[in-house]
């Protein structure tokens, strides 16, 4: 029987150690280097982490890099939830708001940059030209630093919200409607009902919603680089666009490993506290 087992999940462990344990036992490697494009390394011990703790590159990055998952996380999770509540409630139109909630959740990431980037255009984007016809100023939204990172938080909000309303309308679904009849019979609201029984019946789904929202943040990448035009706003770059940066524009592989796995047990920091304050 153990032997059976064995063979089921082997396939998944030689894919897990061809690409996740080999790739970073190489950039371990990398990292005490100063292994370039050219693949002619040189030990160099910890030089390059000696290096990225007096970079200011590196720490004002990190810091847009919380600026993002601070400012973007909680409104992704509340939106995620109101839509949640709302989709469950429709039940006629059910099926219309779990598409159009869910929907911009599958498109690539290219494409919403496309889409928003036209929106946010002087003169002719939709919203600016709105504002005009509307007697008010047209915004820069993409010239200067705190509005590129405000726009570049909506368009991840616009598109990273369904999938915590897929998961919040999956949790939903569980809660059994007999509390709410009983509960309704004892006179409560809608709103007490929400506050004293859909929202702690969900303390498990906001967690998670939450850590996988906050992991995800902290990651961003894609809509920053493409939305700023391909790095071209420095207030708005994030650790990941840094590392991006130094690895495959200035060619050090190495110091490119080394903030990477410094920026890797930051998150590993962060997923353990988290953890711990749940387990509270």
């Amino acid at each position: 029987m153990k032997r059976s087992g064995f063979w089921f999940v082997a396939p998944f462990l030689v894919l897990y150690v061809a690409f996740l344990i080999v790739p970073m036992v190489i950039g371990l490697g990398a990292s005490v280097t100063d292994d370039g494009i050219t693949g002619h390394a040189r030990f160099v011990g910890a030089a390059n982490y000696v290096e990225l703790f007096g970079d200011p590159a590196v720490w004002s990055s990190l810091w847009h890099t919380l600026i993002f998952t601070v400012t973007s996380t909680p409104v992704i999770v509340l939106v995620g939830l109101g839509m949640a509540l709302l989709a469950n409630r429709m039940a006629p139109e059910r099926w219309l708001y779990r598409l159009a909630f869910f929907a911009p959740y599958l498109l690539p990431v290219s494409v919403v940059v496309l889409i928003w980037n036209w929106l946010y255009q002087p003169g002719f984007g939709l919203i600016n030209d709105a504002l005009t016809r509307l007697g008010l100023h047209e915004v820069g939204w993409l010239s200067t630093d705190g509005m590129a990172m405000t726009s570049i938080v909506i368009t991840t909000v616009w598109w990273t919200a369904g999938f915590g309303f897929l998961l919040y309308l999956a949790a939903l679904q569980e809660i059994p409607r007999q509390l709410y009849e009983a509960s309704a019979l004892d006179g409560a609201t809608p709103f007490q009902q929400l506050r004293r029984i859909t929202l702690p019946l969900l303390s498990r789904t906001h967690q998670l919603v939450i850590v996988l929202q906050v992991l995800a943040s902290l990651k961003v990448f894609d809509q920053i680089y493409l939305l700023s035009g391909q790095g071209g706003i420095p207030g708005v770059r994030s650790i990941v666009q840094y590392i991006y940066e130094s690895g495959f524009t200035r060619f050090r592989i190495g110091y490119a490993s080394a903030i990477s796995y410094v920026f890797f047990a930051l998150i590993a920091v962060v997923a353990l506290v988290h953890f711990r304050l749940v387990k509270r």
